[in-house]
């Protein structure tokens, strides 16, 4: 009976932490800093939840930036294949990496660059006529943000039927344990 009430607390805590979690807005990404922020045309608002950025900063940097300005407590981070950059962003984007941050039941924040010195499509030899050219000035990487948000409502059923598959299959495991 006391180990009932005490899962009981348990669970009613864990599902109050998490339902303020999933109502609580996600983090504002910040602009990316020491670098350019790019009003070209499919950086900016043709694309829903873009943003572009000429750097110099390396891929390290960058992504160091984005854990430390998109953190929370049920953070991922996945890296994908390059190509998958067409399907995200738009058929005609360059690569050279592309990685996610997953807020889970939230939204993702998905980071594209490209290093034209490392583009890896293109010959050593012929990469020169990648080289990235902005407002004047000559830079290393072009950074694309995205992220794809999710609503309130969907957050919450998403969560809700999770948990009760989860707490459906443990009764069900230990009644027939």
């Amino acid at each position: 009976m006391v180990l009932k009430r005490v899962l009981l607390v348990i669970l009613v805590f864990f599902n109050i932490s998490c339902f303020l979690y999933l109502i609580s807005p996600a983090p504002k990404i910040p602009d990316l800093p020491n670098s350019v922020k790019s009003t070209e045309p499919g950086d900016t608002i043709q694309i829903p939840n873009v943003a572009a950025y000429y750097t110099n900063q390396s891929r390290t940097q960058v992504i160091n930036f984005y854990k430390a300005n998109y953190s929370a407590l049920w953070r991922i981070i996945l890296n994908h294949p390059p190509e998958k950059s067409k399907q995200i962003f738009r058929d005609t984007m360059r690569s050279y990496y592309l990685e996610e941050l997953v807020l889970h039941y939230k939204e993702s924040l998905f980071v594209n660059g490209f290093e034209w010195q490392n583009d890896v499509f293109t010959k050593p030899e012929k990469r020169i006529k990648n080289k990235l050219l902005y407002q004047g000035q000559e830079f290393k990487a072009k950074i694309t943000i995205r992220t794809f948000p999710s609503s309130i409502p969907r957050r919450l059923i998403a969560f809700y039927f999770t948990q009760t598959a989860i707490i459906g299959s443990i009764f069900l495991l230990t009644k027939h344990a």
